[in-house]
């Protein structure tokens, strides 16, 4: 190093769904700080973590098995499993506005700018495939145990007929890893195009792209199919994500809590805007009032995604950032973010089978039915519901964990 002073420490997160700090470096061609003597620098040395990322992702965890758990309504005829949502009753679609995806998307962008800190002039692709062999083990995990238990839960007596619908139900949340890669493998590329063009002009065309998708898929002259919004949608909080710890990076701790993310009332601003352009959408456009998917709607926001998701996106990662002192305070001494962080890729993996695995046991095993949701009788089990749900989810989890680690060393990436 040629410098006279030290650099001051960067911070490090790991991916949105991965946890554990992670040694650091400068980093090359990043924006231009901002102008800080370097005395002041060396004497405001920043966390190795963000605790504001980690307090997003570990809210965003919680939420994802919250509203899962929320959704669980199944009946077993004797040959049928058939499953539904809760949340399509009444008015409790108003809960999936609850959905914290954005958030967990723009933590798995602000994680990879960190990342991206410690390995300048890495090509996107190994910067992804080393991501991608950081996820396998888990996943690989996942689908061993469950194709085992696809072979072994019929011999056990359990219907096979329960046992396919549920097989296919459970794999569903490894999309979001999916469109994760895809994002990882063009950071480089975004990165080059915020530096190039601006954080504000890249941002407003991202927003703008999956409305013009949105505009083409369903008009009439054209048809496009809705499928480059997958990766279009969720890239709008990623590069949120990427701008946060861009700026973070850029500038040390005191200067950063003042000049980190644009003025209060821009936040605002973006927050109302995001809100009411989501509203108007969902009010002028083909698209359901839910947020995800519902049995039913001709049509999902998710499935792929749509424009209202992201005025959804803007306006909930900007509400984020309005609050990020209070979160990254909050986070900072929480036993709770802590713990749900070094799990996120557990929790996210194996709620689903935890779900189903009580529902299963109360359907199959002691024969009694499921209480229709939002009766009396529903709130009044929801307590021992999720309880034991939570005691499953912490077994899956360790046993998952045991299991990684007895795989081929060759296999395991450091974090």
């Amino acid at each position: 190093m040629s410098t006279v002073l030290p650099a001051p420490p960067r911070e490090a997160n790991t991916l949105a769904l991965s946890a554990g700090p992670a040694p650091t470096r400068p980093v090359r061609g990043a924006p231009a700080p901002a102008v800080v003597a370097p005395a002041a620098a060396a004497a405001a040395p920043r966390p190795r973590r963000d605790p504001f990322v980690d307090g997003v992702r570990a809210v965003g965890i919680l939420l994802v098995v919250a509203l899962h758990w929320l959704m669980v309504e199944a009946t077993w005829d004797g040959e049928t499993l058939i499953v539904g949502n809760a949340l399509a009753h009444g008015g409790a679609w108003l809960l999936t506005w609850l959905q914290p995806l954005p958030l967990l998307f723009f933590a798995a962008g602000a994680a990879a700018r960190y990342d991206l800190d410690r390995h300048p002039g890495e090509p996107g692709w190994r910067f992804a495939g080393v991501r991608l062999l950081r996820m396998a083990r888990p996943v690989a995990v996942f689908v061993g145990v469950w194709a085992l238990l696809v072979a072994a839960l019929p011999w056990l007596g359990v219907p096979v007929a329960a046992v396919d619908r549920v097989a296919r139900i459970v794999p569903q949340p490894l999309w979001f890893l999916g469109v994760q890669i895809g994002l990882l493998a063009l950071t480089p590329v975004l990165l080059r195009a915020l530096r190039r063009w601006g954080a504000a002009r890249v941002l407003v065309v991202a927003a703008a792209l999956p409305v013009v998708v949105d505009l083409l898929r369903f008009s009439d002259e054209v048809g496009l199919p809705g499928a480059p919004n997958v990766l279009l949608v969720w890239a709008v909080p990623y590069l949120g994500g990427l701008v946060y710890a861009a700026r973070r990076l850029a500038a040390p701790e005191d200067v950063a809590a003042r000049d980190l993310v644009p003025e209060r009332t821009a936040l605002t601003l973006l927050a109302l805007g995001g809100l009411a352009a989501t509203v108007l959408l969902l009010a002028v456009g083909p698209y359901p009032r839910s947020l995800i998917g519902m049995p039913g709607d001709a049509l999902s926001n998710l499935a792929p995604p749509t424009a209202p998701v992201v005025g959804f996106a803007v306006a909930q990662v900007a509400a984020a950032l309005l609050v990020r002192d209070a979160v990254a305070r909050w986070a900072a001494r929480s036993r709770l973010v802590r713990w749900a962080g070094s799990r996120s890729m557990g929790l996210y993996l194996w709620h689903l089978t935890a779900m189903f695995a009580v529902s299963g046991v109360v359907l199959l095993g002691v024969g009694e039915v499921l209480p229709e949701p939002w009766t009396w009788d529903w709130w009044a089990t929801r307590a021992s519901y999720l309880a034991a749900a939570g005691v499953v989810l912490a077994g899956l989890v360790v046993a998952s964990r045991a299991a990684e680690r007895l795989l081929p060393r060759r296999a395991r990436v450091s974090a």
